[in-house]
């Protein structure tokens, strides 16, 4: 999706606004803050602190920041094309499933580097197929696909809670988990990456599952940017008659791309079962398919945005982690309060300070025009 005005220049429609609406959450949250007898500075000094503190504290952040690049970059894919998936969830939820299957499967017959791309592939092929249903009902029924995403969510849910309980659980235990992947299906963690080289650094949940997010913000941009799909895409959220009358297949088109949705929403199983659980289980998603709505929202459907925004949001999961433990009068619902402002300010309200910000742009140009006038004359 465009920007609704063409006044300002990228830099600040990207860069300024959305600082503009994190400085504005963060005075109210302070507000919040300060209302209830705390001090708002040493908050925030906490909360930096225990994002960025030191290696384990960065490194839970960075994980974090992993789950919300996928999302983001699924919320993004489809908002290009004037569609609100909002089934994320779902989608990396029966992403995970797949590659709790593959692993499942194969982790006793092959190696790592066998069963990896396999568990890439699954994990991409089963979110697609999630996002396929609300896809084809938008193109060819007419359904709207935010209801629709919504309710696959629910049976996404759903299926997984009958498959745990009654399929895949570990025979003798009553936790409804699959039994554990053996290390040929374990990514390694970032602790082991950087031993390899020498290094030493605290084990945290970080797993080389971030180079695959990386990977897949190069691959949107270059995708979406640069190709005649990518472009056909752009049309399409423009324009829907327009690409009609170009020849495009929107319906086609409409399908295609919420399985490309789907498939990097599905990533998120990559990190979480492979890289972090080692096992399939309930609740593993822990919101990041709707945080990713807000994240995509707040980096402007661009990679580096989504990229800067998942990292905010990863810094405010762990460091608000640790506000809540070093100031016990702040609790945990506060602090997801204080998150949800921020995705008030940054997604419902992204554009309430755009039309103060132009103004006081179109001042300064104006300003100038008329010195650089008076300078020649």
């Amino acid at each position: 999706m465009s920007s609704p005005s063409k006044a300002l220049p990228a830099w600040i429609d990207v860069g300024v606004i959305p600082l503009i609406n994190i400085m504005l959450a963060f005075f109210v949250s302070g507000l919040v803050i300060w209302l209830i007898g705390e001090d708002p500075v040493e908050a925030v000094k906490i909360v930096v602190y225990g994002a960025f503190g030191n290696d384990y504290n960065l490194g839970y952040t960075l994980y974090y920041t992993t789950n919300f690049i996928f999302t983001g970059l699924a919320v993004a894919v489809a908002f290009h094309a004037s569609l609100f998936n909002i089934g994320g969830e779902g989608q990396a939820y029966i992403g995970g499933l797949g590659v709790g299957l593959i692993c499942l499967a194969l982790d006793q017959y092959f190696p790592f580097w066998i069963i990896l791309p396999l568990a890439i592939v699954s994990s991409g092929l089963f979110g697609a197929a999630w996002a396929y249903v609300p896809a084809y009902l938008q193109a060819y029924r007419g359904s709207h696909i935010v209801i629709t995403t919504i309710m696959f969510n629910f049976i996404a849910f759903s299926l997984m809670n009958y498959l745990l309980v009654n399929v895949l659980i570990e025979p003798g235990q009553m936790s409804p988990e699959s039994r554990d992947f053996l290390a040929s299906a374990q990514i390694p963690t970032m602790q082991e990456a950087v031993g390899w080289f020498g290094f030493e650094i605290q084990k945290t949940p970080l797993n080389l599952s971030i180079l695959l997010a990386l990977f897949s913000c190069v691959f949107v941009w270059l995708f979406i940017w640069h190709t005649r799909w990518g472009y056909a895409i752009r049309m399409l959220g423009f324009n829907e008659n327009a690409a009609n009358y170009s020849g495009i297949n929107t319906q086609r088109l409409v399908v295609g791309t919420m399985c490309l949705s789907g498939i990097l929403a599905g990533f998120v199983g990559i990190n979480e079962i492979m890289g972090v659980h080692h096992r399939v289980l309930l609740d593993f998603t822990a919101g990041a398919g709707f945080t990713g709505i807000a994240v995509a929202l707040m980096g402007r459907n661009h990679p580096v945005g989504i990229v800067i925004a998942s990292l905010l949001f990863g810094a405010l999961y762990q460091g608000g982690a640790e506000l809540s433990f070093e100031i016990p009068t702040i609790q945990v619902e506060m602090v997801k309060a204080i998150q949800g402002l921020v995705i008030l300010f940054c997604g419902a309200l992204a554009y309430m300070a755009r039309p103060t910000v132009e103004r006081i742009f179109m001042a300064i140009v104006s300003n100038k025009e008329v010195v650089g006038e008076q300078a020649n004359g």
